[in-house]
């Protein structure tokens, strides 16, 4: 368990670094060039997997409450609410981020060509959208978690080292898992469906422009390049939610949590926040001229 736990450490870590990396990145090209609509996106997606890593699985949430003595009651609905808050908020922008890809590299013949003049303008309405309803939804569940007890020990599902889940009627706690079932799913659909509009766009173009050009000329555009970043994003963030969602409804359902399995699911929380601004480092082309820039001054001055 230790090793898990060490795992876990540099885990969150490796995705705080990265994901303050690109927090900055975006920041400056935001406020100082003229940026893509998705940008903004990913600067809040970064801003979003900085808490995700710090509070998925209180690694160091925990200790910072310890340290300001706050109650544990308290500590465990803020910590609780912050986790689901940012949940939420990642699979809402990751889905947005695909659904914008989609418009973006739409034909102008295209039912979706319609939407791009007014993209910056939909966008700022999607974003007030999606923090309202995942601040507002959230809320509903810090009533059912509070400080873990030894007295009614069997009626609690302890789900950190100090929190659990306090027993609710199986009517509220089926309203609850379906409404989070019917919105993750919905999203997970819409993730999909744009992921699979994008590859046959990139198909046909890619076959049009094997027409007009000879195989030894094929470049990659920005704009197929940042295309490919967000299906590998969108099928590993599918493909990571499941394996979440398996582990939680089954452990809701039966009304218990495993200490190795949840230790696992903190793993896997982390996993996708820590591969995300990776992925979008490396394939990123001006985050990587900045940094080749910054090394090559780095061995002038030594």
């Amino acid at each position: 368990m230790s090793s898990l736990k060490n795992v876990l450490h540099f885990q969150a870590g490796l995705g705080v670094l990265a994901n303050m990396l690109l927090l900055f990145f975006y920041t400056f090209i935001i406020l100082g060039h003229r940026p893509k609509p998705t940008d903004l996106m990913s600067c809040q997606l970064s801003f979003v997997h900085i808490m995700m890593t710090i509070t998925g699985g209180d690694i160091w949430l925990i200790d910072i409450f310890e340290s300001l003595n706050i109650e544990d009651d308290l500590k465990c609905k803020a910590t609780f609410y912050t986790i689901r808050v940012l949940r939420g908020l990642s699979i809402c922008i990751t889905c947005l981020l695909s659904v914008f890809q989609a418009v973006t590299i739409s034909p102008s013949n295209s039912l979706l060509a319609k939407f791009k003049p007014k993209l910056k303008e939909h966008m700022i309405r999607s974003f007030f959208c999606i923090w309202s309803f995942n601040l507002s939804f959230s809320s509903t569940l810090i009533f059912y978690v509070g400080a873990y007890t030894n007295m009614n020990a069997t009626n609690q599902m302890k789900v950190t080292k100090y929190c659990s889940l306090f027993p609710m009627n199986y009517i509220i706690r089926g309203l609850i898992l379906t409404v989070i079932t019917y919105r993750d799913v919905f999203l997970v659909g819409v993730m999909l469906t744009t992921s699979a509009y994008m590859v046959i766009i990139l198909f046909r173009h890619q076959r049009q422009y094997k027409h007009l050009h000879s195989i030894s000329h094929l470049r990659v555009s920005p704009e197929k390049r940042a295309t490919q970043t967000i299906l590998l994003l969108v099928v590993f963030f599918v493909i990571i939610y499941w394996v979440d969602f398996i582990i939680s409804t089954t452990s809701f359902q039966l009304w218990k949590y495993d200490p190795f399995i949840l230790t696992v699911q903190k793993f896997v929380i982390n996993a996708y926040p820590t591969i995300t601004p990776l992925v979008q480092i490396s394939s990123d082309k001006r985050l990587i001229d900045v940094l080749k820039i910054l090394r090559s001054k780095g061995q002038q001055m030594f």
